[in-house]
């Protein structure tokens, strides 16, 4: 962060866009285009080729609790909407995002490093919670309680929390706002998002958008900067009801201290270290592919990436050099290029982890079937890697790798690889590849994960609740469940006699 303001030459793909209004680099409070205390700002780079994007607003506490001031003054209005009123103003605010899917995948793949193809479906998927909410809106109903009081009539319905603060991650700038966002707007809350400082350009652009869909001044606030300062006085205000937060499990730990003395409602979505078992019975082209699919997507930097890969002994070497074969094959490079597989990690930080997890399980006797080093495309792009033989007290079994690097290691029976996979404090997703319908149910009740896909790697959407259990997060995103945690419950009892 910095207050002082130096004149950055463009980035050349910048001129890609064909709506230049949705590059904004100041923060978005009241409706009104907001820049940091005395002018402070940080500069966004591009991780492919480290070139500077632009400058972004920089706001300190004082400015978040301005956001949160006019959070807090919208709210009634914007409870009082009809139903219907909060569904048109969402339709709309999807519509809007659809149309400039290509803009805002650009912009995603320029401060994120995902390749185009993977940002085009992170849009549509970040629209696809705006529209089922929008929807969602029309249906929180009232319930009638059959009454246990004689001359009584009771009602039990939901009613919006308030202000909401939501912190959302860099690895899916787009989608992990409008999964929270969407669902406590269509509740009847107002808003005060901070995103990460790596990818601010991504939820401003959601900003500009809501602001042309028609969404009341107030009722949906960015607040960029320096994440201490914002998320510590989101934390502590009262006003603010709940706190959704999708990050690390450290982090989301302290934020939950921080929330306690004001007894916020509490969403998390924090760390994954999802298992992949394959069984013999499986076809095993397919059982590749899978594996691929489940590793390697947004470049292996997702909570859901299949961080441990269990493969039964009967087919473990034949699957082994048909997987490194297919690693080898995936292309590596730039985002905006042509067929890119992999881009580049976010950060020096998550290159050094990943060195550190393939050295550690090099050391502890794991075999290094492709891959195993940094790639020639630049200092935060990592070979796609295989590792054979990998040992259960290796780091990269144990922790979170966020990159590329995919261990597997062979398993002789069911109940040994269940044990084995639910030997973690994390319980987000479970991968399990059998052709065995008996084994589906056994293991999908064994398995101690909030989210188990059975012979595939796509199961999230708008639908569906999100979210898991040990260490991985508290509540749910997505579904009905997801607009129920931005409500109370309230029940009225009259006296009808």
């Amino acid at each position: 962060m910095s207050a002082q303001f130096v004149q950055l030459e463009r980035h050349a793909d910048l001129g890609r866009l064909k709506d230049r209004r949705l590059l904004r680099e100041l923060a978005y409070v009241d409706g009104h285009w907001t820049a940091g205390a005395q002018g402070q700002s940080f500069v966004v780079h591009n991780p492919a080729d480290g070139a500077p994007l632009g400058w972004v607003a920089s706001l300190l506490a004082e400015q978040t609790a301005d956001a949160i001031d006019a959070a807090a003054r919208a709210f009634p209005q914007w409870k009082a909407l009809l139903p219907q009123e909060r569904s048109a103003r969402l339709r709309r605010w999807f519509e809007l995002i659809t149309a400039a899917t290509e803009d805002l995948a650009l912009l995603m793949t320029l401060e994120q490093g995902k390749p185009l193809a993977e940002a085009r479906g992170e849009i549509a998927y970040a629209a696809s919670f705006v529209e089922w909410y929008a929807e969602e809106a029309r249906r929180v109903n009232a319930e009638s309680v059959t009454s246990h009081l004689p001359g009584a009539e009771m009602i039990v319905r939901r009613e919006p929390l308030g202000v909401v603060g939501l912190v959302t991650p860099w690895n899916f700038p787009t989608a992990m706002l409008t999964r929270k966002a969407a669902a406590a707007l269509a509740a009847g809350c107002t808003v005060v998002a901070h995103p990460s400082s790596q990818t601010p350009f991504s939820a401003l652009a959601l900003a500009e958008l809501a602001d042309r869909a028609g969404l009341p001044a107030g009722v949906f606030n960015i607040v960029t900067g320096e994440a201490q300062p914002i998320v510590s006085r989101l934390c502590e205000d009262a006003r603010v009801r709940a706190l959704s937060f999708t990050g690390s499990t450290e982090i989301g730990r302290l934020i939950a201290a921080q929330c306690a003395p004001t007894m916020k409602r509490l969403v998390m979505e924090l760390g994954g270290h999802a298992p992949l078992i394959v069984f013999a019975d499986a076809d095993l082209d397919r059982s590749v592919e899978i594996a691929i699919d489940a590793k390697f997507a947004t470049s292996g930097q997702d909570c859901l990436a299949a961080n441990r890969i269990y493969v039964e002994r009967a087919v473990y070497e034949a699957f082994a050099a048909r997987f490194a074969e297919r690693i080898a094959a995936l292309k590596v490079g730039p985002g905006l290029a042509e067929g890119i597989d992999i881009g580049p990690l976010m950060h020096s930080r998550a290159v050094a982890k990943v060195e550190e997890h393939v050295r550690d399980a090099l050391e502890r006797g794991a075999r290094c079937l492709a891959g195993g080093k940094g790639h020639p495309a630049g200092p935060l792009f990592y070979c796609p890697t295989l590792l054979a033989d990998v040992p259960d007290d290796a780091q990269i079994m144990r922790e979170e790798t966020f990159g590329p690097v995919a261990p597997i290691t062979p398993f002789d029976s069911e109940a040994e690889v269940v044990a084995r996979a639910n030997a973690s404090e994390y319980g987000l997703v479970a991968y399990l590849v059998t052709c065995d319908g008996a084994r589906q149910l056994r293991l999908s009740r064994a398995l101690e994960y909030g989210m188990v896909a059975v012979n595939r790697v796509n199961v999230t959407g708008a639908p569906i609740p999100f979210g898991g259990i040990k260490q991985s997060g508290i509540g749910r995103e997505g579904s009905r469940h997801g607009l129920e945690a931005f409500t109370e419950l309230k029940y009225v009892c009259i006296d009808a006699a």
